[in-house]
């Protein structure tokens, strides 16, 4: 008997690494997607003569879609698992992907762009809350960076795809959609598996105000990560082909704030995982909102602009990551889906509002400002760190619903 049990525990060990790897792979094409599909399609609507408010409202589709769809995510989470959750996603993606080049008007994109947004939060949203479930709470910040550096390999690779346009317009789409057709392969090898269910005592109580309330400071992150990501992405590519930079140096540039992220994204998980969560990120918000208000400095000077962009995005590349790995940390095992829900709802209003305001701004003021406001919010987010309650407080707050858990 004591034999069985032993095999068992391994075969599901075994079980749910594997699912882990396959997860971090499909999260990889997933970034690869994102990172390729915002650049692009920014780049050919600035060939098109749109303006830059109207090139940065058709990027938002995208976010819109997000902030849509993510209240309503939890539901069919629990119903019929990750896996089945995600293949939802991965379809609604790919149909929209393979759509696009058919198309040349933009109110046709932002439809599509909005059904891209919907699908990949979809895929998202399970596949973190999946990871953070069958992560250990001592290894748990180590493996949701492994997710973000997954993310971010393939994010920082995506952009070079924009050197395949010269070969015609399919070709990079054609490109994602085969890269989808092996996420499609990997997720059917995988068991589907489900969230655990909330007691009833939660049942009982707001769990959206119950994760405000004890887990606010977690959920900034999100909204910071997805107002620079999309900065970044929807708006630096118009900003630097007006200041004369060519499509040729945006594809080095761009991945230069993913590549920084990359380097540090494991050394800062292990890191939160021995110090704590806040301690890191009010660290990393500094050295980040330092980079940003020094990139104006810059000037035309590519080489600078790639060196604060990789500083950049070691200091703050992995938020997201830590900030959901901070909520499960503080909260009940049964509300981190909540509060994935509420992540993926700030990461989408700010992905809305960053390329709308830095419309505006390189519309009517200096277009460097977009810079300084990114290092404006890290620095309000990093007296938040500094001046909230200790998180010991709050995880006794927790502590009752964690052991009703079991």
């Amino acid at each position: 008997m004591e034999v069985f049990w032993r095999e068992r525990s391994f075969n599901t060990m075994s079980s749910s690494r594997y699912t882990f790897w396959v997860l971090i792979l499909v999260v990889a094409i997933a970034g690869l997607s994102q990172g390729l599909s915002i650049p692009l399609l920014a780049v050919l609507l600035e060939k098109q003569g749109v303006s830059s408010v109207m090139n940065g409202l058709n990027a938002a589709a995208l976010y819109i879609g997000m902030v849509l769809v993510s209240p309503l995510l939890e539901i069919p989470l629990r119903r019929i698992g990750y896996r089945s959750t995600i293949l939802w996603g991965m379809l609604l993606l790919t149909v929209a992907t393979g759509l696009i080049p058919l198309f040349s008007h933009m109110a046709v994109w932002f439809v599509l762009r909005m059904l891209m947004g919907i699908g990949d939060t979809s895929l998202h949203y399970s596949s973190q809350m999946w990871v953070t479930k069958i992560a250990s709470p001592q290894t748990r910040g180590r493996d949701l960076s492994l997710y973000g550096l997954a993310y971010g390999v393939g994010f920082s690779i995506g952009p070079l795809g924009l050197n395949l346009l010269p070969l015609g317009l399919w070709v990079p789409f054609g490109v994602l959609l085969f890269l989808y057709a092996i996420a499609f392969l990997l997720i059917l090898r995988i068991q589907n598996e489900f969230p655990e269910a909330i007691v009833q005592a939660e049942k009982k109580q707001n769990k959206y105000a119950t994760v405000l309330r004890i887990g606010w400071l977690s959920l900034i992150p999100s909204f910071l990560y997805g107002f620079m990501e999309t900065s970044l992405n929807g708006s630096f590519p118009v900003y630097a082909l007006r200041t004369g930079l060519s499509i040729e140096w945006v594809s080095l540039i761009l991945p230069a704030f993913v590549v920084g992220s990359i380097i540090l994204q494991m050394p800062l998980g292990t890191l939160s995982d021995r110090i704590g969560r806040r301690q890191v990120m009010l660290a990393c918000a500094i050295v980040g909102g330092v980079a940003f208000f020094l990139f104006p400095l810059a000037g035309e000077n590519v080489w600078l602009m790639m060196l604060l962009l990789a500083i950049a995005g070691a200091a703050v590349g992995s938020f997201y990551s830590l900030g959901l790995a901070y909520s499960a940390d503080i909260l009940p095992a049964a509300m981190v889906p909540t509060a994935g829900i509420i992540a993926g709802i700030n990461f989408g209003v700010a992905s809305i509002l960053a390329p709308n305001v830095n419309g505006v701004l390189m519309e009517w003021w200096e277009p460097w400002t977009m810079f300084w406001v990114m290092g404006a919010l890290l620095v309000v987010f990093a007296a938040a760190c500094l001046f909230a309650k200790n998180s010991k407080s709050q995880d006794t707050q927790c502590s009752l619903p964690l052991q009703k858990q079991g």
